[in-house]
């Protein structure tokens, strides 16, 4: 113990602290050149996210008429055929894949991203009423209640006309840019 060396005990916290700030310190003026300092990015102007979402819904109001059509096919009386399942799941593969197009719209103007939110919730809606009019018309077990509901389908309802004038008030708003 007597030998004047320093004991096995590690160094305090604060001292090995500092040894890590003074080797930061001394290694930093060679690390500088290396980092490149990023420039801020300039999205989009509002016109030309106006221009891309109103394209989005253009391709989503149009995709609506078949998709009203097979709802409402699922709702007709008597059996149905297959061209009607098929004609579900291609309707409901189309409006999957817009919606997923419309969520990937940069917008970054607030009211663009209202717009855009409420356009993939009405989307979500149409999707949601493909699904639910496959499910009653093609079940397993009919039975009264079930096929009652099915004959009571008539297309996508007042979601789609939701739709088709948020898009009509976006491109009206574009027109006038």
């Amino acid at each position: 113990m007597g030998t004047g060396t320093a004991p096995d005990v590690p160094a305090p916290r604060a001292v090995r602290w500092l040894a890590a700030v003074r080797w930061l310190a001394a290694v930093r003026p060679f690390l500088r050149p290396l980092v490149r300092r990023r420039t801020a990015l300039v999205g989009p102007s509002r016109p030309d996210q106006l221009r891309a979402l109103v394209a989005v819904l253009d391709e989503a109001v149009a995709a609506q008429r078949p998709a009203d059509e097979a709802v409402a096919a699922c709702g007709e009386p008597g059996p149905l055929s297959r061209g009607a399942a098929r004609d579900c799941g291609q309707q409901s593969i189309a409006l999957h894949r817009l919606r997923a197009r419309l969520q990937d719209v940069g917008t970054t103007d607030p009211d663009l991203v209202a717009a855009q939110a409420r356009a993939v919730r009405l989307l979500a809606y149409d999707l949601w009423m493909l699904r639910a009019s496959m499910n009653l018309a093609f079940t397993v077990r009919p039975v009264d209640r079930t096929e009652a509901a099915r004959l009571r389908l008539n297309g996508l309802g007042r979601p789609a006309d939701d739709l088709r004038r948020l898009r009509d008030t976006l491109r009206a708003e574009l027109s006038e840019t």
